[in-house]
């Protein structure tokens, strides 16, 4: 796999010759819903749970979007790892001058400080709205889970795979039965899924989309998916790339449609329990908490949607603290221990959390969530580009480079990042002047 401590994580073994393209494909299944975390993480959450309150169902096309954004963007990544052999930051280390790669290094962080601020408080409050714990308390507890972390990836990837997925299925069952339970308008619903202008025009509804897109397509996210998709005992040949290639693309799709399912559903349901009530301006997630159950009429719905809470939090701890040793040695060539690692960027993430509560109350922690999702976005093309670059070459991916329409597809996709952020910015100045 990985250079570095990664390297030290045996490969996982592939069916025999001759065994069914099932079997075969199982061997593959895993680094796709690693990935997938990263899609419904606490930060999603936020965003979706606000925009479902406020415009009802009209975000739903963003979240479709942003879901078929990140199926390309992931594919892409897929195919860097497997074709040469690099994942995305050892790629940008080898082929692109030392400042840019230094550049590229300290944005990645930055992403990955702002998801580790979700988790913080996603854990959190989590954490006060199971056991009643104090937000403050929750924060500090969150770095625990760093360990279990650590500790999972000790045993093996399968076994981590196993414990993501079987984490990924509880939050997938806790909406399934909440999106029952809200009986949502169908054809409001459906209709949802078709983009509006509105959209653009409207800032509010823009900052909050741009949110969702952050929220959905990770930058941390390319990163790791470029090297798990090696941790495959698959022959180093041409054939074997194609043969791998295929598999994790087919495992990248099924879970990215596992966590656009989840993603709709929440907005779904605060759509349908919220929006157009008095409870429309609902953004903090312990307030919806409070409000499903007597709304939705369902006495499991609060335990449900803190329970897949807290399962999304752990979740997104154990592929954060992946994707933290493979920026770091990937970009620098360095290997820290991933104890310290993974703390320090915890403890930089816990000091906002820290600070807004200490000034501003429990009440703000909703808009800080919503905020780490907007610095992801902008974080995005830094992520992005390279990647297009990479892929589009034939000189560094050999037949594995990109035909001229996904090429255009790609870029098409960079741009749109690109100019949605700068919307975002203008509108933010504009505001300021």
């Amino acid at each position: 796999m990985a250079e570095g401590r990664l390297a030290a994580v045996p490969l996982v073994g592939l069916a025999p010759a001759g065994a069914s393209a099932f079997r075969r494909f199982q061997a593959f299944v895993g680094p796709g819903y690693m990935v997938a975390v990263g899609y419904m993480d606490p930060g999603n959450w936020a965003t979706d749970l606000e925009g479902g309150a406020r415009y009802g169902y009209t975000l739903l096309s963003v979240i479709l979007i942003s879901n078929l954004m990140a199926v390309l963007l992931q594919s892409l990544s897929a195919r860097l790892g497997i074709a040469t052999g690099q994942d995305l930051a050892q790629a940008c280390r080898l082929w692109l001058p030392p400042w840019l790669n230094g550049f590229l290094w300290f944005t990645c962080e930055i992403a990955i400080i702002a998801c580790d601020l979700a988790e913080v408080i996603g854990t959190a409050v989590a954490l006060q709205l199971l056991f009643g714990f104090p937000l403050l308390l929750g924060a500090f507890l969150s770095v625990g889970d760093v360990f279990l972390a650590l500790l999972l990836m000790r045993w093996g990837f399968r076994l981590l795979e196993a414990f993501v997925m079987a984490l990924l299925g509880i939050i997938a069952l806790c909406f399934g039965i909440e999106v029952v339970m809200a009986h949502p308008a169908l054809k409001a619903l459906l209709h949802g899924f078709i983009p509006s202008p509105h959209i653009l025009t409207d800032p509010g509804m823009l900052y909050l989309a741009i949110g969702i897109i952050g929220a959905t397509v990770m930058p941390h996210n390319l990163y790791l998916h470029s090297a798990l998709v090696k941790t495959r005992a698959y022959p180093r040949t041409l054939e074997g790339r194609r043969e791998a290639l295929r598999w994790a693309q087919l495992d990248s799709g099924f879970a990215l449609t596992l966590a656009l399912g989840v993603n709709a559903a929440i907005l779904i349901v605060a759509a349908a329990a919220f929006h157009g009530t008095k409870y429309q301006n609902v953004a903090e997630l312990s307030d919806a908490w409070k409000l499903l159950t007597p709304v939705l009429g369902f006495g499991m719905a609060s335990t449900l949607f803190a329970v897949a809470l807290l399962a999304a939090g752990t979740n997104s701890t154990v592929t954060g603290t992946l994707a933290g040793q493979i920026v770091m040695e990937g970009f620098l060539h360095i290997s820290l221990p991933p104890w310290l690692r993974r703390l320090l960027t915890r403890g930089v993430a816990v000091l906002p959390v820290l600070l807004i509560i200490g000034l501003w109350g429990e009440g703000h922690v909703g808009s800080l969530l919503i905020l780490s999702q907007v610095v992801l976005s902008l974080q995005l093309p830094f992520a992005v580009i390279p990647l297009v670059v990479f892929t589009s070459s034939r000189r560094k991916m050999g037949p594995f480079a990109l035909s001229p329409f996904w090429v255009a597809m790609a870029w098409l996709v960079a741009l749109t990042l690109v100019g949605l952020n700068g919307k975002l910015l203008y509108d933010a100045l504009k505001g300021l002047l």
